[in-house]
């Protein structure tokens, strides 16, 4: 599906001057929440095809920032005018997207645009995505037998997480929230890499950053150091730390420390040494790649790219097979999603072509 009237030439400074979207797409039913907004199945007018539309009520004139909170470390201050944070990082989102989706581990980002409402209702922001039928990485898990994915599946998800997180570095991106939530499947076991508000665009100089964003649990010690001390700084390795933790997400159906409070489970992440699988009946080289992705001094940390070469995601045996059998688990997780009502039956013709 093509994006409207060259959308990835232009980077979007101004979101009151996106497209409008009536006659384009339409909004169906919720299908989930991301940051800042509701998720919607959408339909493209012109072809029937469905999509995702993450939507967000929006403001078409800047706000003063001064005495508004910012999502920067404690230790920064902004003056001016700007847009809301929410804003800022859906437009930040897009941008990220117009350039770099064209990889087949990240989202495909159909365009966005701004709907005007009467007077008195706020106006929306929409961005428009490929649809991934079934749904994130958190959602398969919590719907498969014991809340574990099978270990063989597990290294086919990591190694395209990877492969998405290496296409990002190359271009100076890090993504900076990293977790199962943010992993979409689609219905032929695809894997996406979604919600790019919170990542960051490097500079060519030293590939650092230093503001403490992320969500808790997936957090690299050097982001939460970040917090503490403006002088310290990290770079791409910190989602290689969350892909790590995503992988026991993935295994035993949470993330280490959840049952902690999130300040308490920072504190943690810092002081303790990194985690790992609880069972031991996880293979060798499955717990070598979690060691590898969460050594803590991230200095010592290998790259996306380093660790597409470790044995775990490098050598999947059968791969036909296991794309084959999580499609099948896939299928019937959409399936049951669908008498659930969380998809409509007549979806069916679009998830299964």
């Amino acid at each position: 599906m093509a994006g409207p009237g060259g959308w990835r030439d232009k980077e979007v400074t101004d979101l009151g001057h996106l497209p409008d979207p009536t006659g384009i797409f339409s909004l169906d039913k919720t299908i989930g929440l991301g940051s800042y907004g509701r998720i919607y199945l959408g339909l493209h007018e012109k072809t029937g095809e469905f999509t995702a539309v993450k939507v967000m009520n929006a403001r078409k004139t800047p706000l003063p920032e001064i005495g508004r909170r910012v999502r920067v470390n404690k230790y920064q201050k902004s003056v001016g005018w700007r847009y809301s944070d929410e804003e800022e990082d859906l437009r930040t989102e897009l941008n990220l997207l117009r350039k770099y989706s064209f990889h087949k581990n990240i989202v495909s980002f159909y365009g966005a645009f701004f709907k005007l409402s009467p007077p008195g209702q706020r106006h929306q922001l929409w961005m428009v995505m490929e649809f991934c039928a079934a749904g994130s990485v958190t959602d398969v898990v919590r719907m498969t037998r014991n809340q574990s994915l099978k270990e063989d599946w597990i290294a086919y998800i990591c190694r395209e997480i990877l492969q998405g997180l290496a296409h990002l570095h190359a271009h100076r991106v890090i993504h900076r929230d990293i977790k199962g939530q943010n992993v979409l499947l689609t219905h032929t076991a695809e894997v996406k890499l979604v919600d790019f508000g919170v990542s960051a665009q490097v500079s060519r100089t030293n590939g650092r950053r230093n503001s403490f964003i992320g969500t808790p649990y997936w957090m690299a010690p050097e982001v939460i150091n970040c917090d503490e001390d403006p002088r310290r700084s990290y770079d791409y390795r910190s989602d290689v730390w969350s892909v790590g933790i995503t992988a026991i997400e993935m295994a035993e159906g949470v993330p280490p420390l959840c049952n902690l409070q999130p300040l308490e489970a920072l504190f943690v992440i810092l002081q303790e040494s990194a985690p790992t699988v609880k069972s031991s009946g996880w293979s060798r080289k499955f717990q070598n790649f979690m060691e590898k992705c969460m050594i803590k001094n991230f200095l010592y940390r290998p790259t996306s790219g380093n660790m597409l070469h470790h044995p775990f995601v490098q050598n999947i045996k059968n791969e036909r097979h296991v794309v084959e059998s999580l499609t099948k688990h896939l299928t019937g997780i959409i399936k049951k999603r669908q008498k659930k009502g969380n998809l409509k039956p007549n979806d069916h013709s679009a998830i299964f072509p």
